[in-house]
């Protein structure tokens, strides 16, 4: 099912979150796949629980039209990153038409859970450690409204999503 996605300025996306308990209950597992519904049809590359209002510690990665994986991050952490920074041209669905140019580590080291309470991590300088800091700001109640350097695309709705 198709989720409606939360915007800017509702306070859900500014909410602590909850860890997410296991075994994962069924309730849980249909969320993860209403969330990759909606991801897909928003045509994004992730989607964290706050964006469809749930205040759960779990986000989806989905990079399939880049060639890249698609995974559930659950109760994520990154737990190093480079000094080296990168500024890249984000996006963000629970800011739509508002694009700018955010700066971010080049390389990170983030653990989670998979959808079995397995602990993984991986370390990745391209799309998934990209994504994956977006996606763990949700989870911290941070917007990229909150680290946008340089607005690109969309300054005039910026107002709307500041209230």
């Amino acid at each position: 099912m198709i989720l409606p996605i939360v915007k800017l300025p509702a306070q859900v996306l500014r909410r602590p979150v909850e860890d997410v308990k296991f075994p994962l209950n069924k309730n849980v597992r249909r969320l993860l796949k209403d969330m990759l519904e909606t991801v897909i049809h928003a045509d994004g590359i992730g989607l964290a629980a706050p964006q469809i209002g749930k205040d759960l510690n779990l986000a989806l990665i989905y990079l399939e039209q880049t060639g890249g994986p698609t995974f559930p991050i659950i109760n994520p952490k990154i737990t190093h990153h480079s000094k080296e920074m990168v500024k890249i041209e984000e996006g963000c669905l629970s800011m739509p038409g508002v694009y700018g140019t955010v700066a971010r580590p080049k390389k990170i080291t983030i653990q989670y859970l998979d959808i079995n309470g397995e602990e993984q991590t991986i370390t990745d300088n391209g799309w998934v450690a990209r994504v994956a800091q977006h996606e763990v700001d949700h989870l911290l109640q941070t917007l990229i409204i909150d680290k946008l350097e340089k607005v690109t695309q969309g300054q005039e709705l910026l107002p709307k999503y500041q209230k």
